[in-house]
């Protein structure tokens, strides 16, 4: 008698997902996105409004210690980061870096005599790059 030596073939096993399955996760990713998706982006506004609030903070006190130190404003904020007039009193830098730009890549605008404030004017026009504005459009500034 002769006994056979192939394995019983057994049905293949089906893996995966039926596309009915792969439609109702993307579906409810989708509607995941959309209800979070905006308060995360309105984070990351505010967050470039507050960055842009500290650097002018920081660039006001530079400009502060400057002023003690040669009894003046720079004329322009390039003045914090080298000695641009080669005045004698000038102990800096004012800035370990160059100065930096805004959170959207723009420099800040400085104004010598101020015209909100006495002294100086220091700002951001925001994300827009125009005045005013509300939100992260809004204009960031010392006054």
């Amino acid at each position: 008698m002769k006994t056979s030596t192939t394995p019983p073939r057994h049905l293949p096993v089906q893996q995966g997902f039926t596309l009915i399955e792969l439609l109702i996760v993307m579906s409810i990713i989708g509607i995941l996105a959309t209800l979070v998706g905006p308060k995360l982006f309105d984070k990351v506004g505010s967050s470039k409004v507050k960055a842009a609030q500290a650097q002018i903070s920081m660039l006001e006190s530079a400009l502060d210690s400057y002023r003690l130190d040669i009894g003046l404003y720079p004329p322009t904020l390039e003045g914090l980061r080298s000695n641009i007039d080669q005045h004698p009193l000038w102990s800096g830098p004012y800035i370990r870096k160059a100065v930096p730009k805004d959170p959207w890549g723009e420099s800040y605008h400085y104004q010598l005599p101020g015209t909100h404030n006495n002294d100086l004017n220091l700002y951001s026009l925001g994300a827009d790059g125009n005045n005013g504005g509300t939100g992260e459009n809004q204009d960031i500034a010392n006054w």
